[in-house]
């Protein structure tokens, strides 16, 4: 039986606005009303996108049931750092959740998510490379425990507030979409997710915007509807990445050269950490053309500095792929590929090597971009998912290009 949602406060709404919000409830918007007799796990954060997740599942005739995974304490008594995360997102979500008269459950999980993201984050940076926590935090904490939990539970699906879309099918593979609303679409983070997950999970914001949700969320009178969105990392907060990896790390702050791609000696760096592959600013050296980090030598602690052309990836290989559609390819797939997160897409070929070896290599078409190890790459036809990995090494020579093929299946 469907549950025709009411404003749970009278917020005086005209009657343009009730027609708008009218809009904003319809299966297009929202999903098939298929819930009735069937229980939903929502993942709730503590912000407006996850109490606007529990609202819409609710709607569409679901039981649902709140769920907290409480991921990170930061450090200052009241947690003003980063909100985001600890005690005060935890209540956020709990009073969401008896506003709109679902249970709520709260899980402990900082020590995988400390293991698991936190430590992975600083060794990666320690090593050189650039990592993405939220990707890890999806990949091992966020989907893996969430849809065990929910499984725990007996519930048909596991929700969450993540910008994508799904298509469900009986038939074929279930398929991952970016969202409708390109600023905030999160499909870049939501690669790893296998067939088991897609089919288990939904993502009812893939046809909404920002604007959109917040609406929903104050004509219902949710208590987050304003709440402002972290933009940092969660458990840096607002400080520095290199401060935070330092603290732990004190070798990587070590003082050396940078030089050019001939070697030659441009200045000093006050520690590799500090730096990321692609920065143009902040290198300390002034020049007519602007200097791009090239590469992190950390063998001899150099920062390796060039022109932007020179900081372009003809090609790269990265390893960790996986295919949404749980098919690996035999023959080389034509895309676009994203190295950033909302990066632009650029034209590519993936030549994948043995499935056991789960790597590829990616020669671009068109646009070179500049890549780092560490961040993923994302491959997409048109608006879909269709799987991505993370970057191994950046293949600027023919030389090295021959080199990446042996063991792929390009002849």
């Amino acid at each position: 039986m469907t549950l025709n949602l009411k404003p749970l406060f009278d917020l005086g709404q005209t009657t343009t606005e009730s027609d708008s919000i009218d809009e904003l409830l319809t299966e297009t918007k929202l999903g098939p009303r298929d819930g009735a007799g069937k229980t939903v796990v929502v993942a709730m954060s503590g912000g407006v996108d996850s109490a606007v997740t529990a609202l819409i599942m609710r709607e569409r005739g679901y039981r649902v049931i709140g769920m907290n995974l409480r991921l990170f304490s930061p450090g200052d008594p009241e947690h003003a750092v980063n909100p985001c995360c600890g005690i005060p997102a935890m209540e956020d979500a709990r009073m969401t959740c008896a506003l709109i008269g679902v249970p709520f459950y709260a899980i402990n999980m900082e020590s995988e998510f400390s293991h698991e993201v936190v430590d992975r984050f600083v060794s990666e940076y320690a090593a050189g490379r650039t990592p993405n926590p939220c990707l890890e935090c999806n990949r091992h904490v966020k989907f893996r425990h969430l849809v065990h939990r929910a499984h725990e539970l007996g519930a048909d699906f596991l929700a969450t507030g993540h910008y994508a879309r799904i298509e469900h099918s009986t038939e074929g593979p279930h398929r991952l979409f970016r969202a409708v609303d390109g600023k905030k679409d999160q499909s870049y983070v939501l690669y790893t997710l296998d067939q088991a997950q897609l089919g288990f999970i939904q993502f009812p914001l893939g046809h909404l915007t920002k604007p959109e949700v917040r609406r929903l969320a104050r004509h219902y009178g949710l208590p987050v509807a304003d709440k402002a969105e972290s933009q940092e990392i969660c458990f840096v907060g607002k400080g520095s990445y290199a401060d935070f990896v330092a603290a732990r790390r004190p070798d990587v702050t070590v003082p050396g050269d940078i030089v050019n791609v001939d070697g030659e000696k441009l200045g000093e760096h006050q520690g590799l950490v500090r730096h990321t592959i692609g920065q143009r600013r902040g290198i300390g050296i002034p020049r007519a053309e602007p200097l791009y980090v090239m590469k992190l030598d950390m063998k001899k602690n150099e920062l390796v500095v060039g022109s932007r052309q020179d900081a372009e990836a003809p090609a790269l290989t990265a390893d960790r792929i996986s295919f949404t559609s749980g098919f690996w390819p035999s023959e080389p797939i034509a895309c676009t590929v994203s190295v950033r997160y909302r990066g632009h897409p650029a034209p590519a070929t993936i030549i994948a090597g043995e499935e056991s070896t789960r790597t590829a290599l990616i020669e671009f078409s068109g646009d070179r971009p500049i890549a780092a190890p560490g961040q993923a790459i994302v491959f997409y036809r048109d608006d879909e998912v269709l799987g991505g990995g993370t970057i191994a090494t950046i293949v600027r020579s023919a030389a090295e290009r021959s080199g990446e093929l042996i063991g792929s299946q390009a002849t």
